[in-house]
């Protein structure tokens, strides 16, 4: 973490200095472009009576004053670029010093109402896990971060883990893609320009290929023709309506183009910089290697594809400055050019577009894993075991937990072994029962965990800690519970699974319960499954006498000088120290 805030620091300071340099710049700049504008006035006064060198001055002078506005519009857009990456460092900064990310997304919309495990762990909503490790910067990119949590992918987890060390150790780079991302705010998904690009219709005529341009010479003689009084002024007005006329034949249609295309444009401006920062970087790593070579092309590079694109949206979108779209469409039929032009592109490239923007948004996502590997410099990468050959793991511990108060515990469990965790209330049980989940998670989606070392043997993950009554549903707490160990049940039929269950039952009394729980557990071992249960019901821990695969442990609590003291350590055995009685008359609920 130390090397993460030094590169932070240094980065911030960098970009500080830089930013104030291009903000001196753009000053100077402003000044030159007001100079130029009253020097054009300046021209006119004194070339007045002379309209041939008044027009060629004031042309010359145009052009230099447009010159000036592109210059400061890129100086512009990179100081805006570089308080952006001002703003990232002060960020990590930020998070890492003072542990505080609630400004970051939440995640919620990511939520299923039916997973395996994503409602039990805190992996969405506030102060969760999706919101410390996310920096997309793409709405794509943060919806395919959320797969990747929730998929419980157990394959290729070394590759993972290389993707994630390589994208760590190119900490600019990432900035830098994530600060281009940034700039742009997209109105809409991928997904719906996607959906756009496949089913659009084309209805431009094959004319439009070449009309514009015969037109346009024509226009450009006729003007020329005019200027030097070789034909009449008037004729250049009847010719502009001709355009016009043609123009208008197809107005409709355009303008549900314009309409369609005025809402893509920024995205597709936004993507195609940013394949630009995929081609150029050289990847080592075979997933990221595969998602390079997926918007390679064997004649044009896919960022110069997009690019064009973006020019040809851009330019159909002038003609919405109505004096522009007149005058370009009466002389050179703008409209028919740009709409033939944007048609002959998806005709071409529509198959394309999803794999470009696929890649450019796991790389997005992708890129928030590298950042939290990179942030988290102390965790360990898991070496992976062949299945069934259980989890171990040193001084493990839950990395949203402020590390200078967290208290890590070891844990060793082997394959098809179930662990009962008995323990006093508050003294951490269901803490390390989302560590434990948690390190899973983290292990197949290719993260460092929370660890001094450790092994693993990839697992699915599966849970049931936070079941709710559905008033909706018309679903009582029991019934609700019920159906979750049943999904739970269904699943360890075809697949393996590593379970962790918190205090199953309670919606019964304690008898029902404590045979339910037993046959329950039964049901788990004989299943072959391997996993952990937290239970306050300490006649479960005597299923262990008769099932080898269960083991027990607790988590204890002691009273000291009339206080209430937790060590948070995981120890084995059966907790016997409880302490609702001892709390309700502390807080004096109860009388002694």
């Amino acid at each position: 973490m130390t090397q993460a805030k030094d590169f932070y620091i240094s980065r911030k300071e960098q970009y500080s200095q830089k930013y104030s340099e291009l903000t001196s710049r753009l000053a100077f700049s402003s000044i030159f472009r007001l100079l130029n504008f009253l020097l054009i006035g300046v021209a006119i006064y004194y070339f007045f009576g002379n309209i041939q060198l008044l027009i060629l001055v004031v042309v010359v002078m145009l052009v230099l004053f447009l010159f000036l506005v592109s210059r400061h519009s890129n100086i512009k857009a990179e100081r805006e670029r570089i308080l952006a990456l001002q703003q990232i460092n002060e960020q990590e900064l930020r998070i890492l010093n003072t542990r505080d990310f609630s400004d970051l997304p939440e995640g919620k919309e990511f939520e299923p109402a039916h997973h395996e495990f994503s409602q039990d762990i805190d992996l969405f909503g506030k102060k969760s896990f999706f919101q410390y490790l996310n920096r997309t910067a793409l709405k794509g990119g943060s919806a395919r971060l959320a797969s990747m949590l929730l998929s419980n992918d157990v394959e290729a987890i070394i590759e993972k883990q290389k993707s994630v060390k390589e994208l760590s150790e190119k900490a600019d780079w990432r900035q830098n893609f994530t600060a281009t991302a940034s700039l742009i705010k997209t109105r809409i998904r991928s997904t719906i320009v996607i959906d756009w690009i496949k089913n659009y219709k084309s209805f431009v005529p094959k004319f439009g290929k070449w009309l514009p341009n015969i037109f346009s010479v024509v226009s450009i003689s006729i003007i020329i023709a005019a200027y030097f009084e070789l034909v009449p002024g008037s004729f250049t007005i009847i010719w502009l309506f001709v355009g016009i006329g043609i123009t208008t034949l197809y107005l409709k249609k355009v303008n549900d183009l314009s309409e369609k295309t005025g809402q893509v444009q920024e995205t597709f401006q936004q993507y195609y910089q940013l394949i630009g920062f995929i081609e150029k970087e050289e990847f080592e790593s075979a997933i990221l290697v595969e998602i390079k070579n997926s918007i390679i092309t064997n004649t044009e590079k896919a960022s110069e594809v997009l690019h064009k694109f973006s020019k040809a949206l851009d330019a159909l979108d002038q003609r919405n400055n109505y004096l522009f779209g007149f005058i370009v469409n009466g002389f050179f039929l703008w409209d028919i050019r740009y709409a033939y032009a944007i048609e002959k592109w998806i005709e071409q490239y529509q198959e394309s577009v999803e794999k470009w923007f696929t890649a450019v948004e796991k790389i997005d996502a992708y890129n928030s894993l590298g950042n939290f590997s990179f942030n988290h410099d102390s965790y360990i990468f898991p070496q992976i075991l062949e299945k069934n050959k259980g989890i171990q793991a040193k001084n493990l511990g839950h990395p949203l937990l402020d590390p200078s108060k967290r208290i890590d515990n070891d844990f060793q469990i082997d394959s098809e072994q179930f662990f009962i965790i008995t323990g006093a209330n508050m003294a951490g049980k269901s803490t390390f029962l989302r560590t434990v989940a948690l390190q899973i998670l983290m292990s197949n989606t290719g993260l460092p965990v929370c660890a001094d070392s450790g092994n693993y043997s990839p697992i699915k993950l599966i849970t049931s800690m936070r079941t709710t009554d559905s008033l909706g549903d018309d679903e009582s707490y029991f019934f609700s519970e019920l159906k979750r160990l049943k999904f739970i049940v269904n699943k360890i039929e075809d697949e393996n699974y590593f379970i962790i269950l918190d205090e199953i039952l309670k919606g019964t009394n304690s008898t029902d319960k404590a045979i339910g729980s037993r046959k329950f557990v039964q049901r788990l071992v004989a299943s072959h499954s391997t996993g952990i249960i937290a239970t306050h019901d300490l006649s479960l821990c005597e299923i262990s006498e008769e099932l080898k695969e269960v083991k027990n442990f607790y988590f204890d609590a002691e009273i000291v000088n009339d206080e209430l003291h937790f060590d948070y350590h995981l120890k084995n055995g059966i907790c016997q120290n409880m302490n609702a009685s001892f709390l309700l008359r502390k807080m004096k609920i109860v009388e002694e």
